[in-house]
């Protein structure tokens, strides 16, 4: 049987600690560190601890070249090959080892360049709760940031002295500059209100929906769309948490974007606590009648530009590009809207049949009607959301 190493792999050194009794009897502090070694594939759902020694066979593995199996066995060990076998780190022709060896071949068939793939795979979350954590640590408020981080670097920076700035006429306020200073993040959400059909159908077209096409050339579609994208691929897919909308039914959608249409999807019994867990527990957020878990389709921009180290950087400005226009569309609708970054990506995954390293979700964005009155804090210094006295 032939062999080779899987498409993308990293080692890590790690040092690991534990607590040991006797070593805190003896008079030390009790703790006790060694180094260990992980490897690292992007397809594998987590880190594999491994040995020096498989360190060193991994190393010697050629991940494009096929070599016959029996001398590195003879080598290393046969166990031992197996074991990375079994791990999908080493793949293998033979029948017995096919799930492995389609896993790695659907990973090279994305062509990720190999340490923007191990960035991906290793910050996706699982049953994190985000909101809870900040809240134990006392960082959930700015003095409790303060006091735990110290002072955080300023907010302005001068290159030069004050009197070498060259002074700019003062800017004309138009509706667009009045636009954007209402442009904010909602944290407080009318969880009694319905947002109508039309408009809920609006902001998924302004955001998300075709707005044109280019014939580019043979089997390749090029999309107009409200915003930005890296070679104008357009990777990013809208998938809904519809909660509260007239006359759409609570649940899980893919949106058209051609069709300007929803389609449904297997949803979980209990929609909101999904929501909640999709955005690692800030329920400021999942309270909201809809959320769009934005998950790009890295084949889409990968095909285009191959195994190249900058492609990665064009998929996230993706997701902002869309998560501003966004916000514009909702504050002019008079709706509050969000995005966040802290989400359970993998429990996402799961719920929508995506493979992470294929299509997998970046952040989750929301909009729908404010709350009569500020019960979480919000961040509104101009005092056009929220206005106060004093």
């Amino acid at each position: 049987m032939q062999i080779r190493r899987c498409g993308v792999l990293w080692m890590e050194p790690r040092e690991v600690a534990h607590f040991d009794l006797g070593v805190l009897l003896a008079g030390n502090t009790g703790v006790v560190s060694a180094m260990q070694w992980y490897a690292h594939a992007p397809q594998r759902d987590a880190p594999l601890p491994v040995e020096a020694a498989d360190v060193a066979l991994l190393g010697s593995l050629s991940p494009s070249d096929w070599i016959e199996a029996a001398p590195l066995s003879e080598l290393h060990g046969a166990e031992r090959v197996q074991s990375l076998m079994q791990a999908g780190l080493i793949v293998g022709r033979g029948e017995a080892w096919t799930t492995q060896r389609e896993l790695d071949e659907r990973f090279r068939q994305q062509h990720w360049y190999g340490l923007a793939a191990q960035w991906h795979a290793n910050s996706r979350w699982q049953g994190l709760d985000a909101a809870r954590e900040v809240v134990e640590e006392g960082i959930d408020t700015s003095q409790g940031l303060r006091t735990r981080y110290g002072v955080p670097p300023p907010e302005l920076i001068a290159r030069v002295d004050a009197e070498q700035r060259l002074a700019l006429p003062s800017p004309v306020t138009e509706q667009l500059d009045e636009l954007l200073d209402r442009r904010s993040t909602c944290r407080n959400f009318d969880i009694a209100a319905t947002l109508p059909k039309d408009v809920f159908a609006q902001m998924l077209a302004r955001v998300f929906g075709k707005r044109g096409d280019v014939h580019a050339a043979d089997d390749f579609e090029v999309l107009k769309k409200t915003s930005p994208s890296g070679g104008a691929l357009h990777p990013t897919e809208a998938y809904l948490i519809v909660q509260r909308v007239e006359g759409v039914a609570p649940g899980l959608y893919h949106y058209h974007a051609g069709d300007h249409a929803l389609e449904p999807l297997p949803s979980p019994d209990d929609l909101n606590a999904f929501a909640r867990l999709a955005v690692a527990g800030q329920h400021w957020f999942s309270d909201a009648p809809v959320l769009v878990i934005m998950a790009p389709r890295f084949a889409r921009n990968f095909w285009k530009y191959r195994n190249h180290a900058k492609t990665y950087r064009t998929v996230i400005l993706d997701i902002g590009h869309l998560s501003q226009t966004l916000y514009l569309s909702a504050t002019d609708l008079g709706l509050g809207a969000f995005i966040t970054a802290a989400i359970n990506e993998i429990d996402i995954e799961r719920a929508l049949g995506l493979t992470g390293f294929v299509d997998g979700p970046l952040a989750v964005c929301g909009f729908g009607a404010r709350a009569d009155a500020m019960t979480t804090s919000e961040f509104d210094p101009n005092r056009k959301v929220w206005p106060r006295n004093g």
